[in-house]
């Protein structure tokens, strides 16, 4: 699979899409497909003990409205964003005669105002898009599809600063074999689930997707906007040169099939420090990497170097890159729960024991993938006090990946070789990361 990469932004409000909280489904809710394709074969049902117990009724619920569908699209991607008054699940189903993807959400009405078009943006991925009721605890959307394509990547978003819940679905292309085969899963997948009551009415079939277990992985480009980081003379910009790695290590960690991946920017845009740590908190990501590319007056300094959070820097130089970092934003504190102050003192200290132990298991696993391959400081794994690792419940880590202060490092910065090289070596140190996590046998 591929990931998105350089290329027209498809949505102005990049920001409240771009971080997926860590829903793809949830286990029980079906995708009726009556509407949209041909009755597959009865099936058998399973023996008793096996049954899924019944879905509530859609009405025991209060369900959302559907405010709003957007679908963008280029020869190489599309994507389509629903607006909806609450978060809420969702599943998907490929269709053939004619090619097409199906995107339910449970909801029980729906608003758009343009409930039928085609795509804003050039290609033919996507030809057509409709938005009907297809039940009264639904709304569906169908894309009619002018290529074979697949769905890379759907998530549900919490309402944020304003904007409403979203579901995003990202879809790339496919082969026709590809497709062809999405479309056999999907339909033994309908003839082996029992629709739920609510749809009781309608034909036996339907698509049930697992919940995810994927961990979700928040990489944040560093700066952006306004805010241009490190800057050379000829007019190299930190913000600029985070951005292109941030989305390559996207795409490898995409492509993995491991993990959920969500960038706290996509474009330039800027975000203040405490918005970056309340995205990836509200989110519950399960690992936060800042990404960043420093100067400092003394050109010989280089090399990349991973950082944990330490209100005593390593070193001077630590302190530094640490005060120039947070010196743009404001700092601002979060509400604790109403309880005892000494109560609270004792567990947030216990919860930034375990995210600091965690966030430097994350450090050393990361150097240790990145040692045989790029060009590092001595004592690479360092503390500073850096502001945007301040999360008590996420483990989180900063990258450095070089001075652009230094004419080698920044050579290397620009090299696509040395970026694909890199974010390789930091992708098999995440993954390391999340195996040491795992339970051992």
């Amino acid at each position: 699979m591929k990931e998105y990469g350089a290329g027209p932004p498809l949505l102005k409000s990049l920001r409240s899409i771009t971080l997926p909280t860590l829903v793809l489904a949830v286990a029980g809710f079906m995708l009726p497909l009556s509407s949209v394709a041909q009755e597959p074969p009865a099936a058998t049902p399973p023996p008793a003990a096996e049954t899924a117990a019944p879905a509530a009724p859609a009405a025991a619920v209060a369900l959302p409205n559907v405010m709003d569908v957007r679908v963008s699209a280029t020869p190489d991607r599309a994507r389509l964003i629903v607006d909806l008054a609450a978060r809420t699940e969702f599943a998907l189903v490929s269709l053939s005669e004619p090619d097409r993807i199906a995107i339910d959400v449970r909801a029980a009405t729906f608003s758009v105002p343009e409930p039928t078009g085609t795509p804003a943006g050039e290609g033919n991925m996507i030809s057509a898009y409709a938005v009907e009721q297809a039940a009264p605890d639904r709304v569906r959307t169908i894309l009619t599809l002018g290529s074979p394509a697949q769905v890379q990547q759907a998530y549900v978003l919490d309402a944020f600063e304003g904007q409403p819940a979203r579901l995003v679905v990202d879809i790339i292309p496919a082969t026709a074999e590809e497709f062809a085969a999405n479309v056999t899963r999907d339909a033994s997948a309908s003839s082996t689930v029992a629709p739920p009551v609510a749809a009781a009415s309608t034909p036996a079939g339907g698509s049930e997707l697992p919940i995810a277990t994927r961990p979700l992985v928040v990489i944040d480009p560093g700066h952006g906007g306004i805010d241009s980081g490190a800057e050379t003379a000829s007019g190299i910009k930190e913000k600029d040169v985070v951005l292109a790695f941030a989305l390559r290590l996207q795409e490898l960690l995409v492509e993995s099939g491991r993990f959920d991946v969500a960038l706290t920017r996509e474009d330039d845009t800027f975000l203040r420090l405490e918005e970056r740590v309340a995205l990836a908190r509200t989110n519950k990501a399960d690992l936060f990497l800042s990404i960043h590319a420093d100067s400092f007056q003394q050109p010989d300094i280089r090399g990349a170097s991973v950082y944990t959070r330490d209100e005593n820097a390593t070193d001077v130089l630590d302190k530094v890159l640490a005060d120039n970092e947070n010196k743009t934003d404001v700092i601002a504190g979060f509400a604790m729960p109403q309880m005892a102050p000494e109560v609270v003192d004792i567990l947030l200290d216990l919860m930034r024991r375990e995210m600091r132990h965690q966030s430097f298991t994350a450090a050393q696993a990361i150097v240790h993938q990145l040692e045989p391959s790029v060009e590092l400081r001595r004592f690479p794994v360092r503390q500073a006090d850096f502001f945007v690792l301040q999360a008590p419940d996420v483990p989180s880590v900063l990258l450095e990946l070089g001075f652009l202060s230094n004419a080698d490092d920044m050579a290397n910065l620009m090299k696509g070789e040395w970026q694909d090289r890199t974010a390789e070596a930091l992708a098999r140190g995440i993954s390391t990361y999340f195996d040491s996590l795992e339970p051992q046998d």
